[in-house]
């Protein structure tokens, strides 16, 4: 049952974001066989004709008719909404202008900012739902003051970093059935429901970057993106040109394009001059920088506060200590240097399982 919702399966009207992989039809079954009435909506964000047929992409062609297939197989509504739109205007033009300013961007939090939480969740209370559920590995408590966002029980598909700009009245709203079980859980109620994408592989590429490749897409939607710059050492030594700063991310060892009897790595972008930084791996080890943006989901002293954070989503929490600052910002310092903390990414913090908020990496770093 879902937690904290206070009233009866049967006259309870819910809302599940249906992808089309095996999280979000478990979550629509389990709904289902525990009495819900269910309905399914799937969004189609972009132009799916180039990723019809390819495996690993969320929201393609192929992911909109198995979002159905369950759906039929559930007997339950199921609506495709066209966000094209919206979504080009708050994801994919937000990550082209994020790569030409020398930043690596997260799409899939922006989407979730933006799409998923904000215009999908709107849709859902047009419709009287009484609440919104989704396939995400996260967790809610219920506290005498609202809600906490909690990792997922399985730490290895854990994707509270991808949620950390959920805002109160948002969680409020919405539900994370699976939260509490591991993947193979999950798929294991897939087959026990009969349904056929238990399978499925999970989604692995940013949905409408085609076999990866950023540039092109960019490049696409921003002219100039590939004009050429120096790549110069950190010791102010020019090594060479690139063909676009879009070509390279922080802490990038391969593909610099430059023969050095050293190991070099990306220290830093400098978009204003179209300058690739490149140096010694110790160079890239860092301990303090500021995040904006900040969305909190739990109330803070204006005292440094000792918690543990996330500098990347597949990375590990590691404990730091975190001051506000005005104008929604934040100064992070690691207990212990890091390396590779990218302008772009996201920082979320973390007091236990339980998430506290987090906010954009900026380029200042120290």
């Amino acid at each position: 049952m879902l937690t904290n919702h206070k009233k009866d399966p049967k006259d309870s009207k819910i809302v599940v974001a249906m992808s089309g992989g095996v999280d979000s039809s478990t979550v629509a079954a389990m709904l289902v066989n525990q009495g819900y009435q269910v309905i399914g909506v799937t969004m189609q964000l972009y132009d799916h004709g180039l990723t019809i047929g390819k495996k690993g992409a969320c929201c393609a062609g192929q992911d909109i008719y198995d979002a159905k297939m369950v759906a039929d197989r559930l007997n339950i509504p199921h609506y495709v909404l066209n966000y094209e739109s919206a979504f080009k205007s708050s994801v994919i033009d937000d990550f082209a202008d994020s790569y030409m300013r020398g930043e690596t961007p997260i799409p899939c939090v922006r989407c979730n900012q933006t799409v998923k939480f904000r215009d999908l969740l709107k849709m859902a209370k047009s419709l009287e739902a009484d609440a919104l559920c989704t396939g995400h590995y996260v967790r809610k408590a219920e506290t005498p003051k609202g809600f906490d966002l909690l990792r997922g029980i399985d730490h290895h598909k854990d994707q509270s970093y991808f949620l950390f700009a959920t805002t109160p009245e948002q969680l409020a709203y919405t539900h994370f059935p699976i939260g509490s079980y591991s993947k193979e859980e999950t798929r294991k109620l897939a087959r026990q429901y009969g349904l056929e994408v238990a399978d499925k592989p999970d989604s692995q590429d940013i949905c409408f970057v085609p076999d990866g490749d950023y540039a092109s897409v960019i490049s696409k939607y921003r002219p100039g993106a590939l004009d050429k710059g120096d790549i110069q050492h950190i010791d102010g030594r020019k090594l060479g040109e690139h063909n676009g700063i879009i070509n390279f991310t922080i802490g990038q060892r391969r593909g610099i394009g430059i023969s050095s009897p050293e190991p070099l790595y990306v220290i830093k972008i400098i978009p204003d001059t179209k300058t690739v930084i490149v140096g010694p791996l110790e160079a890239l080890h860092k301990a303090r920088f500021i995040i904006k943006d900040v969305n909190w989901l739990a109330d803070f002293s204006d005292h440094p506060m000792n918690i543990s954070v996330k500098i990347l989503s597949n990375h590990d929490l590691v404990p730091a200590q975190i001051k506000l600052l005005p104008q929604h910002m934040a100064e992070i310092t690691l207990h212990s240097p890091e390396k590779a903390i990218t302008p772009g990414q996201a920082c979320v913090a973390y007091l236990g399982e339980r998430v506290l908020g987090g906010g954009w990496i900026t380029n200042q770093i120290y």
